[in-house]
């Protein structure tokens, strides 16, 4: 706040939060903590970027006013979110029951002996807020559960059945027909059940294969055999997720 013999100024710096192809405003404060009249004028760099509302007026003995500064809507950021323009704020003191028609320019022209206060203010620009951080995968609301692939390729059956009871729980929690629920409850028990036969067929895939290489033989009919039921349980979990 600036604080001059004739006006109280706040903010001294204006701040624009900026936005493009928006007309954005901010207002300033004068305070007239005198007992007499005080008329003032802004000023500003750059008239065509700028509207300044009112630009010119009389402040009351012991009160306030407020003047609205508009920056016209701006095609493209300028570099490194800096501004260069300023505006100036002169004011001066000036017969009771003067208004705002009355005021000229030869009321803030020094060299005819008047006293003039001027108070140089600032622009500045604030940065538009960051877009909200991206949800990670799988933990959108909604989202069916999937159940955890370990090291050596197995599902990781605990982890589903958690990760189930806390999507059954969400879907009670939403507006749901009962049908559907049901649905969806016995699609999920479906997944689980395929998760575990597959987890089974790669255990005794597993076995028959540390038996292979004890023995030295060939691959037996029956490794053939759960090969293929291995390829039908992948192809019914794929489709189930």
């Amino acid at each position: 706040m600036s604080r001059g013999d004739l006006l109280s100024i706040h903010p001294l710096e204006l701040k624009f939060p900026f936005a493009l192809r928006k007309q954005i405003s901010c207002s300033l404060q004068l305070s007239n903590k005198t007992d007499n009249y005080v008329a003032f004028k802004v000023k500003t760099t750059n008239p065509k970027k700028f509207c300044v509302r009112p630009n010119a007026g009389v402040v009351l003995p012991r009160s306030t006013s407020d003047v609205i500064v508009t920056m016209q809507a701006q095609k493209e950021a300028p570099p490194d979110m800096n501004c260069r323009d300023k505006f100036l704020l002169q004011s001066v003191k000036v017969n009771d029951g003067i208004t705002a028609k009355d005021i000229t320019s030869e009321l803030f022209n020094k060299e005819a002996g008047h006293v003039v206060e001027e108070c140089k203010l600032k622009v500045v620009y604030l940065s538009p807020p960051q877009p909200p951080s991206p949800v990670h995968e799988g933990s959108e609301e909604g989202s069916s559960p999937r159940g955890s692939v370990s090291d050596n390729g197995h599902v990781n059956a605990a982890e589903f059945s958690t990760a189930a009871k806390a999507f059954n729980e969400q879907l009670e929690a939403q507006d749901l027909s009962p049908e559907t629920r049901t649905h969806i409850t016995k699609l999920t028990e479906e997944k689980k059940s395929a998760l575990q036969q597959c987890n089974k067929i790669r255990h005794e895939l597993e076995l028959l294969k540390r038996e292979g290489n004890k023995s030295g033989g060939g691959v037996s009919f029956m490794f053939v055999i759960i090969i293929g039921l291995l390829g039908i349980f992948m192809g019914y979990m794929m489709k189930k997720s």
